[in-house]
């Protein structure tokens, strides 16, 4: 039994391989979004980038769904929305429809800053995905498409020749 229970507690080499693969690559993805961030030169830390890409893909929508979609509570999506406010790349806005109400919507400047930076992020991918083989670049869609089902994400959404908005999930995994 105590042989069963140390089997259960270490991952099979493969998984661990695989992890290790998954991990390290997810780490070129984060300096790559950072990157991308930088070179627009804004004062926009990952985390609110991530809010100003929920408003950019689900449209103008109140607080609680925001914060859902974020999966963080709404006094810390409220403090990352009154940085970006003050930057002029959002606003909050009375729903005309119940007044009681609060509207959070992207400016043209909060819009324009999601497109340039995806496009960085896009271009600096292909660039990578260039260097692979075909073969690579086929196998790399089936596991990367495996993995991403296997996590729950749902598939991109829109035309496939056009970059994903790169937002998140409407529902985080937990």
């Amino acid at each position: 039994m105590a042989e069963q229970k140390g089997k259960a507690e270490h991952p099979p080499a493969d998984v661990d391989a695989v992890t290790h693969a998954v991990l390290t690559a997810s780490r070129l993805l984060v300096a790559i979004s950072a990157r991308s961030l930088a070179a627009m030169g804004e004062r926009v830390t990952l985390p609110q980038f991530r809010l100003l890409v929920v408003l950019s893909t689900h449209g103008d929508a109140k607080l609680v769904s925001v914060a859902d979609r974020l999966g963080v509570n709404p006094s810390t999506a409220m403090r990352m929305l009154d940085r970006l406010i003050a930057a002029g790349l959002a606003t909050r806005e009375s729903n005309p429809g119940n007044r009681r109400e609060t509207v959070l919507r992207l400016t043209p400047e909060g819009h324009s800053l999601v497109e340039r930076v995806t496009a960085v992020r896009h271009r600096e991918i292909s660039a990578i995905v260039e260097r692979l083989t075909p073969e690579q670049r086929s196998s790399l869609v089936g596991a990367l498409t495996a993995f991403t089902e296997a996590g729950g994400e749902p598939s991109v959404p829109g035309d496939e020749g056009e970059p994903y908005p790169l937002g998140w999930s409407d529902t985080p995994t937990r």
